[in-house]
């Protein structure tokens, strides 16, 4: 696997804002001709450095914007636990996030619902069914400050 240069990380930051543009697009606005850009593309996501392309959806708008964080203990320290957990986890739609943490739960969950009532059934009727659960903690968002797909790929630390 290739290192990337300067160039490729522009062309990664300049996807990371907008995946629908155009090679020529692209290329204008990292100044290259098309042909080396689509190339370094290619090669891009044949390295998997582009992982997907998609489409970023207003929760809000479609009534999925009550946003929960879920700490998760699971009641015995087992793989054979832990796998479980996670291959039910992965089929759960509600699910947007799952991260296997240090600290005191073993998983962080973040959870997109219409409303109270949505979520409140969802912790009885989903988690609470899974066998490997032995806790959970709600960590219900007032308002989100700040959200963002994007990777620091050529920015420095900046102080204010």
């Amino acid at each position: 696997m290739e290192t990337l240069d300067d160039t490729d990380r522009k062309i990664l930051e300049v996807l990371q804002d907008n995946s629908r543009l155009t090679t020529k697009e692209l290329a204008s606005r990292v100044n290259l001709s098309t042909t080396p850009v689509y190339e370094r593309v290619k090669r891009l996501e044949n390295e998997g450095y582009i992982k997907k392309y998609v489409a970023v959806l207003n929760a809000e708008k479609l009534n999925m914007g009550f946003m929960v964080f879920v700490n998760v203990e699971l009641s015995k320290q087992t793989l054979v636990d832990k796998r479980e957990f996670v291959d039910i986890i992965m089929g759960i739609p509600e699910v947007m996030e799952c991260y296997n943490v240090a600290g005191k739960s073993d998983y962080l969950l973040k959870i997109h619902a219409p409303d109270m009532r949505y979520y409140r059934e969802f912790v009885l009727e989903v988690l609470g069914r899974i066998p490997s659960v032995g806790h959970v903690e709600s960590i219900f968002v007032m308002e989100e400050a700040k959200h963002s797909t994007m990777l620091p790929l050529t920015q420095r630390i900046s102080r204010p």
